[in-house]
């Protein structure tokens, strides 16, 4: 590859910056922003880059089962926000605010991707995973939607859900959905957490506390509700 992607080059740095100017500038406008407009925008550009990239795989017979399948947490986190987008279902943002969130922050600090700027699936890669944390947070802050304790909950089990699909899968494909058959080639935080299986266990643990602390800006929310 004569243009491989390199975590925390230039590029990352400012693709890094990008995503938090976005965070700002949908609280600064949290209030003016038109939410019919933002949602189609947002579902748009998901599923622009979705197509483009997956059309890009067929025509360059790249397209295979054992790691094109929206099997991977941020695959299966921009399916719930398509849906959510389109449908503004209460049960949908609760799931994608916790694993939609948890695991695109993760995937942009350190991202498994071998193709640089200005290559599609650079794009693809980073604006869907930004598109995740943007959707979920303006839901949060323009349409008002909260969290509940119970939130963590339908989100866990929605999760082993998925993981037992893509478990199964990793067997018939032989793909590594989820890296639930091995860590990833790029480096990560995975790489902190022992050898296989046993970091599994560990992403586990990992997924309760980081829920756990997403959950901490709506405890008073909660109360009050109450």
């Amino acid at each position: 590859m004569d243009n491989p992607f390199n975590s925390y080059s230039l590029v990352h740095i400012l693709v890094i910056i990008i995503f938090f100017i976005g965070i700002i500038v949908l609280h600064l406008f949290r209030n003016e922003l038109n939410e019919k407009i933002v949602r189609w925008v947002f579902v748009s550009v998901i599923l622009f880059f979705e197509i483009g990239y997956h059309t890009w795989l067929v025509s360059h017979g790249l397209w295979n089962p054992s790691h094109a399948l929206p099997l991977q947490l941020c695959s299966v986190s921009l399916i719930l926000c398509i849906l959510l987008l389109l449908t503004n279902h209460k049960t949908i943002f609760e799931i994608v605010y916790f694993i939609g969130i948890a695991g695109a922050i993760q995937a942009l600090l350190t991202p498994e991707l071998f193709y640089n700027f200005p290559h599609l699936r650079f794009f693809h890669f980073f604006i869907n995973h930004m598109l995740i944390i943007w959707t979920c947070l303006f839901y949060v802050w323009t349409m008002k939607y909260s969290i509940q304790l119970s939130s963590i909950f339908k989100s866990l089990v929605f999760l082993q859900i998925v993981a037992f699909i893509a478990f199964i899968a990793n067997i018939v494909t032989g793909g590594n959905y989820m890296f639930l058959a091995g860590k990833p080639k790029t480096s990560s935080a995975l790489d902190f957490l022992g050898d296989y299986p046993w970091y599994i266990l560990s992403l586990e643990a990992i997924a309760v506390i980081l829920f756990f602390i997403l959950y901490l800006p709506f405890i008073k929310h909660s109360k009050r509700k109450k």
